[in-house]
């Protein structure tokens, strides 16, 4: 009997300073690289644009989506590798679920924190 491809999470947050245009490009190939491996396709959630936890290249939000899909563990490695040289990807992460791992809630998580604002270098105003 064949060993079923796992299941994979993978969190990419986009920059909403990129064009539309380009982050939809950059799903697309993920998704096309996915299928190409012999993949599925099981989930695809677009959390749309929410504040980072701390500023991540100068950017205080970022555009959030989750994908979750089967694939054989060798495209792990060159996902990884073209996600980092991809203009326009903030961070990701690939999680690989184990038998037994809840699903993923239906609606995204709540906002928990926010960037700081920036330094604006002038007089800080204090209350009484």
């Amino acid at each position: 009997m064949a060993a079923q491809a796992p299941l994979y999470d993978l969190v990419l947050l986009l920059s909403p300073a990129a064009p539309e245009e380009q982050r939809e490009k950059i799903l697309a190939d993920v998704e096309s690289q996915i299928t190409d491996a012999s993949g599925s396709i099981e989930r695809k959630d677009d959390w749309g644009q929410r504040p980072l936890a701390y500023r991540i290249q100068h950017q205080p939000d970022a555009d959030y989506h989750l994908l979750q899909f089967k694939a054989p563990p060798t495209l792990i490695e060159t996902l990884s590798h073209d996600l980092r040289i991809t203009d326009g990807v903030v961070r990701f992460r690939v999680i690989k679920n184990l038998p037994g791992t809840p699903a993923a809630p239906d609606s995204p998580p709540p906002v928990v924190a926010t960037a700081a604002p920036a330094a604006s270098g002038g007089e800080s105003e204090t209350v009484d």
